[in-house]
Protein backbone atom coordinates (compact mmCIF):
# COMPACT_ATOMS: atom_id res chain seq x y z
CA UNK A 1 0.00 0.00 0.00
CA UNK A 2 2.82 2.38 0.15
CA UNK A 3 6.38 2.47 -1.83
CA UNK A 4 9.46 2.54 0.08
CA UNK A 5 11.21 5.15 0.18
CA UNK A 6 8.63 7.19 -1.40
CA UNK A 7 4.98 7.14 0.47
CA UNK A 8 6.30 9.37 3.41
CA UNK A 9 4.48 12.01 4.95
CA UNK A 10 6.92 15.21 4.39
CA UNK A 11 8.70 16.43 6.51
CA UNK A 12 9.52 20.21 7.09
CA UNK A 13 12.23 21.82 9.53
CA UNK A 14 10.83 25.37 10.90
CA UNK A 15 13.06 28.63 11.65
CA UNK A 16 12.96 27.47 14.96
CA UNK A 17 14.57 24.64 15.00
CA UNK A 18 11.24 22.08 15.14
CA UNK A 19 10.25 19.78 13.19
CA UNK A 20 6.72 19.33 11.77
CA UNK A 21 5.43 16.23 9.70
CA UNK A 22 2.71 16.89 7.30
CA UNK A 23 -0.38 14.50 8.08
CA UNK A 24 -3.22 14.22 5.74
CA UNK A 25 -6.38 15.13 6.73
CA UNK A 26 -6.90 11.36 6.16
CA UNK A 27 -4.58 9.99 8.05
CA UNK A 28 -5.99 8.36 11.28
CA UNK A 29 -3.68 10.51 13.53
CA UNK A 30 -4.82 13.58 11.86
CA UNK A 31 -6.59 15.06 14.68
CA UNK A 32 -4.73 13.49 17.39
CA UNK A 33 -2.29 16.28 18.75
CA UNK A 34 -0.51 13.87 20.74
CA UNK A 35 0.28 11.18 18.16
CA UNK A 36 1.33 14.08 16.18
CA UNK A 37 3.91 15.71 18.50
CA UNK A 38 5.40 12.35 19.13
CA UNK A 39 5.72 12.01 15.65
CA UNK A 40 7.49 15.51 14.87
CA UNK A 41 9.66 14.09 17.78
CA UNK A 42 10.98 11.42 16.50
CA UNK A 43 11.19 12.71 13.04
CA UNK A 44 13.85 15.63 14.50
CA UNK A 45 15.27 12.34 16.15
CA UNK A 46 16.65 11.28 12.61
CA UNK A 47 16.94 14.37 11.22
CA UNK A 48 19.57 15.00 14.17
CA UNK A 49 21.06 11.77 13.92
CA UNK A 50 25.04 11.51 12.90
CA UNK A 51 25.99 8.21 11.17
CA UNK A 52 28.10 6.42 13.36
CA UNK A 53 26.47 7.03 16.43
CA UNK A 54 23.94 4.96 18.22
CA UNK A 55 20.10 5.77 16.67
CA UNK A 56 18.63 7.80 19.70
CA UNK A 57 15.62 5.78 21.29
CA UNK A 58 12.11 6.47 20.25
CA UNK A 59 9.65 7.07 23.37
CA UNK A 60 6.91 5.15 22.60
CA UNK A 61 3.48 5.08 24.79
CA UNK A 62 2.60 2.33 26.61
CA UNK A 63 -0.68 1.87 23.82
CA UNK A 64 1.78 2.14 21.17
CA UNK A 65 3.75 -1.32 22.75
CA UNK A 66 0.27 -2.78 22.73
CA UNK A 67 -0.53 -2.02 19.20
CA UNK A 68 3.14 -3.75 18.34
CA UNK A 69 2.21 -6.64 20.53
CA UNK A 70 -1.15 -7.12 18.73
CA UNK A 71 -0.02 -6.91 15.35
CA UNK A 72 3.19 -9.05 15.96
CA UNK A 73 0.27 -11.94 17.79
CA UNK A 74 -1.74 -11.57 14.62
CA UNK A 75 0.95 -11.30 11.79
CA UNK A 76 2.52 -14.62 13.78
CA UNK A 77 -0.31 -17.00 13.01
CA UNK A 78 -0.50 -15.70 9.38
CA UNK A 79 3.70 -15.98 8.78
CA UNK A 80 3.30 -19.76 9.93
CA UNK A 81 0.68 -20.21 6.92
CA UNK A 82 1.79 -17.80 4.44
CA UNK A 83 5.56 -17.00 5.07
CA UNK A 84 8.59 -18.68 3.09
CA UNK A 85 10.59 -21.20 4.92
CA UNK A 86 13.41 -18.73 4.80
CA UNK A 87 11.86 -15.70 5.81
CA UNK A 88 10.92 -17.78 9.25
CA UNK A 89 13.99 -19.12 9.73
CA UNK A 90 15.76 -15.40 9.45
CA UNK A 91 12.48 -14.27 12.43
CA UNK A 92 13.80 -17.00 14.36
CA UNK A 93 17.14 -16.05 14.01
CA UNK A 94 16.45 -12.69 15.05
CA UNK A 95 14.27 -13.22 18.04
CA UNK A 96 12.60 -9.80 17.93
CA UNK A 97 10.67 -8.87 21.14
CA UNK A 98 7.08 -9.64 20.66
CA UNK A 99 5.49 -7.29 23.81
CA UNK A 100 7.01 -4.04 22.83
CA UNK A 101 8.53 -1.92 19.98
CA UNK A 102 12.43 -2.26 20.09
CA UNK A 103 14.57 0.29 19.36
CA UNK A 104 16.42 0.36 15.63
CA UNK A 105 19.71 0.44 17.66
CA UNK A 106 18.44 -2.80 19.56
CA UNK A 107 17.41 -4.21 16.34
CA UNK A 108 20.75 -3.64 14.59
CA UNK A 109 22.70 -5.43 17.07
CA UNK A 110 20.46 -8.23 16.73
CA UNK A 111 20.76 -7.97 13.54
CA UNK A 112 24.72 -7.28 12.49
CA UNK A 113 26.13 -10.05 13.56
CA UNK A 114 23.70 -12.52 11.70
CA UNK A 115 24.34 -10.90 8.13
CA UNK A 116 26.33 -7.46 9.10
CA UNK A 117 23.04 -5.02 8.37
CA UNK A 118 22.36 -2.34 10.73
CA UNK A 119 19.70 0.16 10.43
CA UNK A 120 19.77 4.04 9.70
CA UNK A 121 16.60 6.30 11.01
CA UNK A 122 14.62 7.72 8.43
CA UNK A 123 12.58 11.17 9.32
CA UNK A 124 10.51 10.87 5.71
CA UNK A 125 11.33 10.76 2.09
CA UNK A 126 14.85 9.25 1.37
CA UNK A 127 16.30 9.88 -2.35
CA UNK A 128 16.08 6.84 -3.90
CA UNK A 129 19.62 6.36 -4.68
CA UNK A 130 20.41 7.13 -1.39
CA UNK A 131 17.84 4.09 -0.07
CA UNK A 132 18.62 1.69 -2.09
CA UNK A 133 22.43 2.45 -2.73
CA UNK A 134 23.13 2.56 1.22
CA UNK A 135 21.90 -1.14 0.89
CA UNK A 136 25.21 -2.33 -0.52
CA UNK A 137 26.77 -1.82 2.83
CA UNK A 138 24.85 -3.32 4.97
CA UNK A 139 22.68 -0.20 6.10
CA UNK A 140 18.85 -0.14 5.75
CA UNK A 141 17.17 3.19 5.70
CA UNK A 142 14.16 3.01 8.34
CA UNK A 143 10.94 5.14 10.42
CA UNK A 144 11.06 4.87 14.03
CA UNK A 145 6.99 5.88 14.50
CA UNK A 146 4.19 3.39 14.48
CA UNK A 147 0.85 3.48 13.04
CA UNK A 148 -2.03 4.88 15.08
CA UNK A 149 -3.32 2.78 17.69
CA UNK A 150 -7.27 4.13 16.51
CA UNK A 151 -6.78 1.56 13.33
CA UNK A 152 -3.40 -1.08 14.66
CA UNK A 153 -4.27 -3.30 11.40
CA UNK A 154 -3.57 -0.83 8.61
CA UNK A 155 -0.84 2.01 7.82
CA UNK A 156 -1.28 4.39 4.67
CA UNK A 157 2.63 4.79 5.17
CA UNK A 158 5.89 2.31 6.16
CA UNK A 159 5.93 2.49 9.71
CA UNK A 160 8.08 0.40 12.80
CA UNK A 161 6.22 -2.52 11.60
CA UNK A 162 7.00 -2.75 8.26
CA UNK A 163 10.89 -1.82 8.47
CA UNK A 164 11.31 -4.32 10.85
CA UNK A 165 8.83 -7.09 10.83
CA UNK A 166 8.70 -7.07 7.11
CA UNK A 167 12.51 -6.16 6.35
CA UNK A 168 14.36 -7.54 9.28
CA UNK A 169 13.52 -10.80 9.71
CA UNK A 170 14.62 -10.93 5.97
CA UNK A 171 17.76 -9.07 6.34
CA UNK A 172 18.50 -11.94 9.36
CA UNK A 173 18.68 -14.44 6.48
CA UNK A 174 22.08 -14.74 4.71
CA UNK A 175 20.69 -15.64 1.41
CA UNK A 176 18.21 -12.63 1.29
CA UNK A 177 20.64 -10.33 3.07
CA UNK A 178 22.83 -11.65 -0.28
CA UNK A 179 20.02 -9.90 -2.20
CA UNK A 180 19.53 -6.39 -0.99
CA UNK A 181 23.46 -6.15 -0.65
CA UNK A 182 23.22 -6.98 -4.85
CA UNK A 183 20.43 -4.26 -5.75
CA UNK A 184 22.00 -1.82 -3.59
CA UNK A 185 24.94 -2.78 -5.87
CA UNK A 186 22.88 -1.94 -8.39
CA UNK A 187 21.68 1.07 -7.86
CA UNK A 188 24.80 2.52 -7.40
CA UNK A 189 26.54 0.96 -10.67
CA UNK A 190 23.53 2.82 -13.02
CA UNK A 191 23.66 6.31 -14.22
CA UNK A 192 20.16 7.33 -15.30
CA UNK A 193 17.63 7.85 -13.49
CA UNK A 194 15.60 5.52 -15.64
CA UNK A 195 17.86 2.53 -15.04
CA UNK A 196 17.77 3.51 -11.13
CA UNK A 197 13.48 2.91 -11.52
CA UNK A 198 13.87 -0.08 -13.19
CA UNK A 199 16.28 -1.44 -10.40
CA UNK A 200 13.22 -0.13 -8.07
CA UNK A 201 10.81 -1.67 -9.58
CA UNK A 202 12.09 -4.97 -9.82
CA UNK A 203 12.77 -4.45 -5.81
CA UNK A 204 9.24 -4.03 -5.26
CA UNK A 205 7.95 -6.71 -7.31
CA UNK A 206 10.50 -9.19 -5.26
CA UNK A 207 11.93 -8.08 -1.53
CA UNK A 208 8.75 -6.13 -0.87
CA UNK A 209 5.82 -8.13 -2.92
CA UNK A 210 7.58 -11.56 -4.10
CA UNK A 211 5.87 -14.87 -3.40
CA UNK A 212 7.42 -18.06 -3.69
CA UNK A 213 6.79 -21.83 -4.88
CA UNK A 214 7.25 -23.89 -1.59
CA UNK A 215 6.12 -27.62 -1.13
CA UNK A 216 3.21 -27.02 -3.86
CA UNK A 217 1.84 -23.61 -2.73
CA UNK A 218 2.28 -20.46 -2.82
CA UNK A 219 4.21 -18.51 -0.03
CA UNK A 220 5.34 -14.94 0.34
CA UNK A 221 8.83 -13.66 0.85
CA UNK A 222 7.95 -9.84 0.66
CA UNK A 223 8.34 -7.29 3.16
CA UNK A 224 4.89 -5.76 2.07
CA UNK A 225 2.83 -8.54 2.21
CA UNK A 226 4.36 -10.03 5.06
CA UNK A 227 3.65 -6.65 7.46
CA UNK A 228 0.14 -6.52 6.40
CA UNK A 229 -2.56 -7.89 8.19
CA UNK A 230 -4.74 -7.64 5.50
CA UNK A 231 -2.69 -8.27 2.34
CA UNK A 232 -0.99 -11.45 3.38
CA UNK A 233 -4.88 -12.98 3.64
CA UNK A 234 -5.47 -11.62 -0.29
CA UNK A 235 -1.91 -12.38 -2.22
CA UNK A 236 -2.84 -15.44 -3.47
CA UNK A 237 -5.95 -14.66 -5.11
CA UNK A 238 -4.19 -11.55 -7.17
CA UNK A 239 -2.71 -11.89 -10.84
CA UNK A 240 0.31 -14.49 -10.35
CA UNK A 241 3.15 -14.40 -13.14
CA UNK A 242 6.00 -15.55 -14.09
CA UNK A 243 9.77 -13.80 -12.81
CA UNK A 244 10.40 -11.81 -15.55
CA UNK A 245 12.91 -8.98 -15.15
CA UNK A 246 11.33 -7.13 -18.35
CA UNK A 247 7.46 -7.20 -17.24
CA UNK A 248 8.73 -6.59 -13.63
CA UNK A 249 11.12 -3.43 -14.25
CA UNK A 250 8.22 -1.97 -16.95
CA UNK A 251 5.12 -2.71 -14.99
CA UNK A 252 3.05 0.45 -13.33
CA UNK A 253 1.48 -0.56 -9.89
CA UNK A 254 -0.89 1.61 -7.58
CA UNK A 255 0.79 2.14 -4.41
CA UNK A 256 -2.60 2.65 -2.59
CA UNK A 257 -3.79 -0.34 -2.75
CA UNK A 258 -3.47 -3.90 -2.43
CA UNK A 259 -1.28 -5.26 -5.17
CA UNK A 260 -3.25 -7.29 -7.48
CA UNK A 261 -0.19 -8.41 -10.04
CA UNK A 262 2.34 -10.52 -8.62
CA UNK A 263 5.59 -12.25 -9.81
CA UNK A 264 6.29 -15.72 -8.54
CA UNK A 265 9.63 -16.93 -8.17
CA UNK A 266 9.92 -20.98 -8.42
CA UNK A 267 12.63 -21.25 -5.35
CA UNK A 268 15.02 -19.02 -3.76
CA UNK A 269 17.61 -20.47 -6.14
CA UNK A 270 15.17 -19.62 -8.81
CA UNK A 271 15.03 -15.59 -7.62
CA UNK A 272 18.45 -15.41 -6.91
CA UNK A 273 19.73 -17.20 -10.67
CA UNK A 274 17.08 -14.21 -12.01
CA UNK A 275 16.98 -11.27 -10.08
CA UNK A 276 20.22 -11.46 -8.04
CA UNK A 277 22.14 -12.44 -10.99
CA UNK A 278 20.82 -9.19 -12.46
CA UNK A 279 21.35 -6.97 -10.02
CA UNK A 280 25.00 -8.24 -9.94
CA UNK A 281 25.80 -7.56 -13.47
CA UNK A 282 23.02 -5.07 -14.50
CA UNK A 283 24.28 -1.54 -15.99
CA UNK A 284 22.69 1.03 -18.02
CA UNK A 285 22.74 -0.63 -21.45
CA UNK A 286 21.07 -3.53 -20.14
CA UNK A 287 18.93 -1.88 -18.69
CA UNK A 288 18.01 -0.18 -21.47
CA UNK A 289 17.82 -3.17 -24.04
CA UNK A 290 14.97 -4.60 -21.48
CA UNK A 291 13.38 -1.94 -21.63
CA UNK A 292 13.05 -1.75 -25.41
CA UNK A 293 12.20 -5.33 -25.52
CA UNK A 294 9.25 -4.48 -23.14
CA UNK A 295 8.14 -1.38 -25.67
CA UNK A 296 8.55 -4.04 -28.79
Amino acid sequence: MFEEAQYFAPVAAQDDGSVVVELASSHPGFADQVYRARRNAIAALALNYRPGTPIPAAEYTEQEHEVWAAVVRELGVKHAKYATAEYLEGAERLGLPKERIPQLEEVSQLLEPLTGFRYLPAAGLVPLRDFYGVLEDGFFHSTQYIRHHSVPFYTPEPDVIHEVIGHANALAHDRFAALYRLAGQAARRVESEEALEFISKVFWFTLEFGVMQEAGELRAYGAGILSSYGEIEEFRGMSIRPLDLTVMGTTEYDITKYQDVLFRAESLEHLEDVVGGFWATCDDDMIAKLVAAGCG
